[in-house]
């Protein structure tokens, strides 16, 4: 059987695909996904255009939760182009699980990055596209020679690795973004706090309480399957909980 080959055409379809369309159907529980889906379609069409359950099967693929910064981001879609086209090969180290690690892997640290770098009008104009682009086809490239490197001792580092980076990541912006705190207190006859309980979480714990609700998340998500929406939902009612029995203060005034 003839090798496949991604064509121009496809490559350029499924990168203004991207350029236009990473926003696609963004939703707070989907971010990019549909996007990463509408870019990735023409690709699979012409991968497996003799079969259709395979391209099913590719495009689920695609179906989990992807976020990052679109325009350094392109390289990951073109890193995934290119891991495509050796699973539609017969690569047998190339499977869903693997490509998903890799996404998920970059996504955090690659919008670290691209968030910081990209500015406005007509220089973010002319990278947004220009340097879209090349990421992409860059990333197509480095996807087609990357199978030997995903295979044996060397894959399993580089996916722990860029596992590990991704935790880094998302651990440094849970802790400078993320702050929950106790207001509950005990108080003596003359309205004096003797007891200040965030005060006594800060001297053994700082941040235990945004550490438990993180936890807790990743928890809900990764263990019990619950989408993003249940749990900003299950959220929503701890917080109004806490609130109602003192132990969240808003810290609204009327």
């Amino acid at each position: 059987m003839a090798e496949k080959k991604l064509s121009k055409k496809a490559l350029n379809s499924g990168f203004h695909r991207w350029y236009y369309g990473n926003l696609t159907c963004f939703s707070q529980e989907h971010m990019q996904t549909f996007g990463y889906l509408c870019s990735m379609l023409p690709l699979c069409k012409e991968l497996y255009a003799d079969d259709p359950d395979k391209m099913a099967e590719s495009m689920d693929t695609y179906r989990t939760f992807f976020n990052t910064e679109p325009q350094l981001g392109a390289i990951i879609v073109g890193v995934t182009a290119g891991l495509e086209e050796a699973r539609a090969n017969g690569a047998e180290d190339v499977d869903s699980e693997t490509i998903n690690g890799l996404r998920a892997g970059l996504m955090g640290p690659i919008a670290g990055i691209g968030d910081s770098l990209v500015f406005y009008i007509i220089v973010w104009n002319l990278f947004a596209y220009f340097g879209m682009r090349f990421l992409y086809f860059k990333g197509y490239d480095m996807g087609t020679k990357a199978v030997e490197f995903l295979v044996g001792d060397i894959g399993n580092a580089i996916r722990e690795a860029v596992t590990t980076l991704g935790g880094i990541v998302i651990g440094a912006v849970s802790a400078s973004w993320i702050s929950v705190k106790t207001s509950f207190a005990l108080y003596n006859e003359a309205g004096e706090a003797y007891m200040v309980l965030q005060e006594k979480f800060d001297s053994v714990f700082p941040g235990m309480l945004t550490a438990i609700f993180v936890i807790l998340c990743w928890w809900l998500m990764a263990k019990k399957q619950l989408s993003p929406l249940k749990v900003m939902g299950l959220l929503v009612v701890i917080a109004f909980v806490g609130v109602l029995i003192g132990f969240f203060n808003p810290g609204l005034a009327y």
